[in-house]
């Protein structure tokens, strides 16, 4: 029988709570053990975009039959915090410019970019959906730094190539992708498909 896999999942402050929302709702769907962690700014950006008062974890799941466990931005001494704790991926979604070039100068003074820190050096899937335009030349250069590290730069740009005629299909589209890279099966519609244009 094999294991449930386990993702770390960071939200922060950068505009874009529907993606986060929509990839948790893909992990939940494949049945992971989510492990989540929300900056501050992460916990204002689930307020003025998905009117969250709290975190609302069965709204984030989108539904109460869930496997989620949140953990206190500032608990540096959680186990998401140790390269032994195992886990199949980190996806920070969406990363803020800020937390980008924390985890890029391997800062670790809260957990999210302690975790990342942790998954650099342990070798494990990091991938950050960076959420911004346009990019600085200090973006430009943390994004090379943490490629040239290892981690996977996603950033939150959908294709439409499947021409979209709703922003959930937009969402979807970036939230698959994201599944994609951590090695979830989803029913999001992101595949190019030729026959279909015809």
């Amino acid at each position: 029988m094999m294991s449930r896999m386990n993702i770390v999942t960071a939200i922060t402050g950068a505009s874009g709570a529907l993606y986060a929302q929509r990839f948790i709702q893909g992990l939940v769907a494949a049945r992971v053990h989510v492990h989540l962690v929300v900056s501050p700014y992460g916990r204002r950006l689930l307020h003025d975009e998905l009117g969250m008062e709290t975190i609302d974890l069965p709204a984030l799941a989108g539904t109460d039959q869930h496997q989620i466990t949140l953990y206190n931005y500032r608990d540096i001494g959680a186990k998401l915090a140790s390269g032994s704790f195992l886990h199949d991926g980190m996806v920070i979604v969406p990363c803020s410019s800020n937390t980008l070039a924390e985890v890029a100068h391997g800062l670790g003074g809260n957990l999210i970019s302690r975790a990342a820190a942790v998954a650099l050096k342990e070798r494990r899937r990091l991938v950050l959906c960076h959420r911004e335009m346009p990019l600085s030349p200090i973006d430009v250069r943390n994004y090379q730094i943490l490629t040239d590290a290892g981690a996977i730069i996603a950033p939150a740009n959908p294709g439409l190539y499947l021409n979209p005629t709703s922003i959930q299909e937009i969402v979807d589209f970036v939230a698959g992708k994201l599944l994609d890279l951590v090695n979830v099966p989803h029913s999001f519609d992101t595949r190019w498909d030729p026959q279909r244009m015809k």
